[in-house]
């Protein structure tokens, strides 16, 4: 790297005459302090024809997505401010964020049991007040404890968030529905859950087990197998429901030993099982469709429906020391998983979450349909 130096020259020095053809027009000029000789640049020659390229322009379409980008993340930084100072009491926050409720409690009423925001009661997303019967106050307090753990009006949007308002919503629709002559409702749900029965979770029996090749060693011995499990834990529900629900009708395993094609079962069956489903009332109705959607199955739903609902006591011996909860419906319906997560290890943040999902569910079908002594 050169290094220059201003320094005074005076003419005839050695200095001035290697500098001699720059131009000097001050008596302080730029001094050399070596005389390596300069490198020529070589000029390749143009080969190109034509005006050159012009210069490259942003698309309208990447100008956009950039805009909408910072759109985007000013808006996520504007809503956690927001949530941020509503979390902390600090008021702020935009209007559509913030809680505009404070107290969260149930009102009686000739009608019924209302939630009450303040003073503004609990709306259906038909704009009819939101009424639970006199007789499911734990329901209503379940309801309240949702809207009272609610942080801002936003999240009221999220159905995970407000479960049991979302279902007793569900079951007052088909309750108007029913009142007005339609039905609809309650058609597209006899529909769907009778789906579910040909291929029962509690009817889809593994074939028997196969002694292991040699050379192949599991490195957990079961004592029981898979289908003898299953049969364990499906007789006395199917004895239960064809004793006491449906007397007389035959339900039958829908996977021969050998086979992979369910099958169907008899006519008679299905015609009694549909038509005790469709006259069910309405909030045991919406019960039913909420347990067949998380156990997969009619018949577990149905057996946990007849357990806990008060419109449903006369079907159930009320002198039974063990009732069939939570508990016993989600190891019925997810028995499966459960064998092989013994066997083979648990998936974190997997099977922990669906475990937990599917009794959470259960038990607001035991809410919804139960009366004041749970």
């Amino acid at each position: 790297m050169k290094r220059i130096a201003q320094l005074p020259l005076a003419e005839g020095t050695n200095a001035f005459r290697n500098c001699s053809r720059a131009r000097i027009s001050s008596p302080f000029t730029q001094r050399c302090l070596h005389n390596s000789p300069p490198n020529p640049a070589t000029v390749a020659p143009i080969t190109a024809s034509g005006p050159p390229p012009t210069a490259p322009v942003p698309s309208a379409e990447h100008v956009d997505s950039r805009v909408a980008r910072r759109r985007k993340q000013a808006d996520l930084l504007k809503r956690g401010q927001d949530m941020r100072a509503i979390a902390g009491g600090a008021g702020g926050g935009s209007a559509k964020h913030k809680r505009f409720w404070k107290d969260v409690h149930v009102k009686h009423t000739d009608e019924g049991l209302q939630v009450h925001l303040d003073k503004r009661p609990l709306r259906r997303p038909s704009k009819a007040i939101l009424t639970v019967p006199h007789h499911k106050p734990h329901l209503a307090s379940a309801i309240a404890l949702e809207w009272d753990l609610l942080v801002s009006a936003q999240q009221a949007l999220k159905h995970h968030l407000i479960p049991m308002t979302s279902l007793v919503s569900r079951a007052l629709d088909i309750a108007d529905e029913d009142e007005a002559g339609k039905g609809d409702i309650r058609a597209n749900i006899v529909k769907t859950v009778m789906r579910y029965l040909d291929t029962d979770s509690l009817l889809c029996w593994a074939p028997e087990a196969k002694p292991d090749p040699p050379g192949y060693d599991v490195h957990v011995k079961r004592t029981e197998s898979l289908r003898s499990i299953q049969r364990r834990t499906a007789q006395p529900i199917i004895q239960y429901l064809t004793e006491k629900v449906w007397p007389g009708v035959e339900i039958v395993p829908v996977l021969d030993s050998e086979s992979i094609v369910p099958r169907s079962q008899p006519q008679m069956t299905r015609d009694v099982i549909q038509g005790w489903v469709s006259g069910l009332p309405a909030f045991e109705l919406a019960g039913l469709e909420r347990g067949v959607l998380a156990g997969k199955g009619l018949l577990g739903a149905a057996r946990l429906l007849v357990e806990w609902s008060t419109e449903l006591a006369h079907l159930r011996d009320e002198e039974a020391g063990k009732k069939f909860g939570v508990e016993e419906a989600a190891r019925a319906a997810s028995l499966e998983v459960d064998w092989q997560t013994g066997m083979w290890g648990e998936v974190e943040d997997t099977h922990d979450v669906d475990k937990e999902d599917v009794r959470r569910q259960f038990g607001s079908v035991v809410l919804l349909v139960s009366g004041e002594a749970v």
